[in-house]
């Protein structure tokens, strides 16, 4: 539709630029930027210098721009607290005037790397100290564990003892033939034995004890050879 070089400039004028109410509109809006402008506190140099730029260039392709020191002190102010100390050392040491905003930034950077570097080594030192604190009280919990566990499995076998101490001491039992001996040793103190003399009836010894003679041949022979030794047995039993 351009059928000269003058017609094609103004439609590129007005295509990227606007006509003069919109670029004045737009130049307002870069300059609050330009203002507004602030550096945030993790943000890396390089960032903030990236978003800076873009402001100050669209300005000069618009025709409106700042000199070179402006640039560099409103760069400056916009840098975080943390960088304060950086910004008076640079005022105090350096001429604003002469100084390009690329040297400016190339200053800062390398201060930006020392930062980095230092706040590494103080992370590393933290984690070690926090490695060791979290060993340190995971033995103790540990050692705790260990003597509790020891106490306790020594107050188990302890009421283990006991428990089998008074089971022990309430069924206990006394061997047969002394518990046999001791029920006839009772019995015959009681009275309640009922064995006595065959002979003589007398119930303080047996028939093989027994002072009186006997009666008849028959009887002695069969004394001797019966109730001799049933008595020996029994006199046996009540020894043992």
């Amino acid at each position: 539709m351009c059928n000269t070089a003058k017609d094609i400039w103004k439609t590129l004028l007005i295509t990227y630029q606007g006509n003069n109410q919109v670029k004045d509109n737009k130049i307002n809006l870069l300059v609050q930027q330009y203002e507004q402008f602030v550096i945030f506190k993790e943000e890396s140099i390089d960032s903030a210098f990236a978003r800076f730029n873009t402001i100050i260039t669209s300005l000069k392709a618009l025709d409106e721009g700042y000199s070179s020191k402006k640039y560099v002190r409103r760069f400056l102010r916009a840098l975080h607290l943390k960088w304060r100390a950086k910004v008076t050392a640079i005022e105090e040491s350096k001429d604003l005037t002469s100084q390009s905003l690329d040297e400016l930034i190339g200053n800062i950077k390398v201060y930006e790397m020392i930062i980095k570097k230092d706040s590494e080594i103080v992370k590393a030192k933290v984690e070690r100290k926090s490695l060791a604190l979290k060993a340190k009280k995971e033995y103790s919990d540990e050692e705790c564990s260990t003597s509790g566990s020891e106490d306790e499995e020594y107050g188990m076998v302890v009421r283990d003892f006991k428990k089998l101490f008074k089971r022990r001491g309430k069924f206990m039992r006394q061997p047969q033939n002394d518990k046999n001996t001791f029920q006839r040793s009772c019995d015959d103190k009681n009275g309640k034995s009922d064995r006595k003399c065959f002979r003589c009836g007398d119930p303080n010894h047996l028939i093989g004890e027994c002072p009186n003679p006997p009666r008849d041949k028959n009887q002695r022979a069969f004394v001797e050879s019966s109730w001799s030794d049933s008595g020996e047995k029994d006199d046996e039993k009540v020894n043992n």
